[in-house]
């Protein structure tokens, strides 16, 4: 039976996704309506209006379920509800029909690789005693000898945690023989607060199904799937040594990670968001490093999509961003699915200062400088600016879907400085204070200049700096060349420019002036050089609709961009056809 959303956008689209631009809003650092500090969805409904102006075509939210926030929301204690911080299901509801009202869609993050160690099916666990079926909704083990005495007083295996320390904690057993005692250990490839969901078990699978359809029958139209590669685990004994994190196979063998077990799993979600007219979209967070592997996500009898992180992860690089353009929307024809585009979300430094870095930056001078120890390299703001709106334009243009995230679109740095004490990242506390973690890109937003706490609400559960007034929203807001108006024009033109999903390159591998047009005559030309370049032979200057801007990073008008033959430092033109 194919089920009816209580609402849906004008245009119900099934392919809407194939070249959507999508907002990704954080909701605690959105905007706060009642004024307690936090984000919330009120906040979200009252911002309808901007994000319309804006020219998105879907917001997706981060999680905003009830929470302790040991992970930021993604510890989530109830898959059906609403943290009562951030509002109700009716205040959701709301808010799904005002981005409905204004032709957006609405995609939710879920989280199926584990559950809050506060969800009712782990206190029922820790609960229960060892063998039980409310242990095995997860998974628990005994530890091995520690030849000291105990039979269980090391973990089962050396994995490692993603926040830093190990994968395990044991527990005192409160049922059973052993009630009083240490007992056995749960994995957790996160935070101690989340342990991992043993999906082996068909209770797991078919509550989740029952997640997907709660969501579903409320009017969302996709979903944002977290650590899609990681929900099948090998844990037949003796578990397997697996000192690093990464994936180091490429044949699904690995025992943590990108298993083909994981596709059958996503094959009965295919089944489920098939059961709506539209079908339900989905998008898979899967860091694969195997292109044939990530693929599979992509394919339309499961997820349907598989973000790439290629350009994310690139170097400011004409050469390198062509390269990757090419490769990704191969693999996307290959699968059927369209390509995926983000330089920024919840999890990195924002790409502004990550290209207002030297190019020669690695992880750990990178982590240096947000520690603040006196040694790092010192940012060329200006230069990190211009180079994020060059790419921004470079990618819009692209085939695929677009992921923007919240903040972006007003030239938003990360807030490096960050003062010890208010950071909650867990990857703060369980490095001892080496990583600072991700909280430098969560920073509250910057909604006015001139009102209190820059008219985000309450006092922000994260410091907002000083500099945070310059780049304000109202600050923007039709000032010709801001980085607003910039994004603003450039998602009205996308949704004007659409043309089928290919392109065709008009300049040679290396060279530095990158040149592409779309099947309609849309042309886009990037010069990822740090000096004017020459323009390519042919380019019709009269045609300019958009331009990134000048060296200073400030300017959108045609004349700062490219000058007679010459296109400027680090920009990004656009002619219409």
């Amino acid at each position: 039976m194919t089920a009816t959303s209580p609402s849906s956008p004008a245009h119900p689209d099934a392919n809407w996704w194939r070249q959507a631009a999508v907002y990704q809003i954080y909701p605690r650092s959105f905007s706060d309506a009642n004024g307690d500090g936090m984000g919330d969805l009120p906040g979200v409904t009252a911002r309808m209006g901007y994000l319309s102006a804006l020219g998105i075509d879907a917001i997706w939210l981060s999680p905003f379920y009830p929470s302790a926030l040991a992970d930021g929301g993604y510890d989530v204690d109830d898959y059906r509800d609403v943290d009562p911080r951030l509002g109700s299901l009716a205040d959701f509801d709301a808010m799904v029909a005002a981005a409905h009202a204004a032709d957006i869609r609405v995609i939710v993050d879920v989280v199926p690789n584990h559950s809050s160690d506060r969800h009712r099916w782990f206190k029922a666990a820790l609960a229960a005693a060892p063998g039980s079926p409310e242990r095995a909704r997860y998974h628990f083990l005994e530890g091995l000898p520690d030849g000291l005495g105990d039979d269980g007083g090391l973990p089962p295996s050396d994995w490692p945690s993603h926040f830093g320390g190990g994968a395990w904690t044991r527990v005192v057993e409160t049922a059973g023989p052993r009630a009083g005692q240490l007992g056995q250990w749960y994995l957790h490839l996160f935070a101690t607060e989340q342990p991992d969901l043993n999906w082996d078990n068909p209770e797991v699978r078919e509550d989740f199904h029952t997640t997907l359809r709660f969501w579903a029958d409320r009017g969302v139209d996709g979903f944002r799937v977290d650590v899609a590669h990681g929900l099948a685990k090998d844990m037949s004994p003796p578990l397997r040594s697996k000192p690093e994190l990464e994936i180091l196979v490429d044949d699904g063998s690995d025992p943590l990670f990108d298993r083909d077990e994981v596709h059958e799993i996503f094959a009965g979600w295919r089944t489920v968001l098939n059961e709506y007219n539209p079908p339900k979209a989905a998008v898979a967070e899967a860091w694969v490093p195997f292109t044939e592997r990530r693929l599979m996500y992509a394919r339309p009898t499961e997820l349907g999509q598989a973000f790439n992180f290629d350009l994310l992860q690139a170097h400011f690089d004409g050469a390198e961003f062509r390269a990757i353009a090419e490769k990704c929307l191969s693999e996307a024809e290959a699968s059927g699915a369209s390509s995926t585009w983000v330089f920024s979300n919840h999890d990195v430094i924002r790409h502004a200062s990550r290209y207002a870095l030297p190019d020669s930056t690695t992880l750990e001078t990178l982590n240096a400088w947000l520690m603040d120890d006196g040694v790092s390299p010192e940012p060329d703001l200006a230069r990190g600016l211009r180079r994020a709106r060059a790419a921004t334009l470079f990618m819009l243009g692209l085939p695929g879907s677009a992921y923007l995230y919240q903040g972006e679109e007003l030239g938003l740095f990360e807030v490096a400085d960050l003062p010890h004490d208010s950071l909650q990242d867990p990857t703060w506390f369980r490095t001892g204070n080496t990583l600072k973690g991700r909280d430098g890109c969560r920073v509250p937003l910057p909604w006015s200049s001139s009102e209190p706490n820059f008219g985000f609400g309450g006092t922000p559960w994260l410091p907002q700096p000083e500099w945070f007034g310059h780049l304000a929203a109202d600050a923007q807001d039709g000032t010709a060349g801001s980085t607003l108006e910039m994004y603003r024009a450039a998602l009205k033109l996308r949704r004007e420019l659409q043309a089928e999903e290919s392109l065709e390159w008009l300049s040679a591998p290396g060279d530095e002036v990158v040149h592409y047009r779309r099947p309609n005559g849309w042309e886009v030309l990037t010069n990822f050089g740090g000096q004017p370049a020459q323009l390519p032979a042919g380019v019709d200057l009269s045609k300019l609709v958009l331009t990134s801007g000048g060296p200073a990073g400030t300017a959108g008008t045609a004349a700062e961009g490219a000058t007679g033959a010459t296109i400027a430092a680090e920009t990004t033109l656009w002619l219409a056809p």
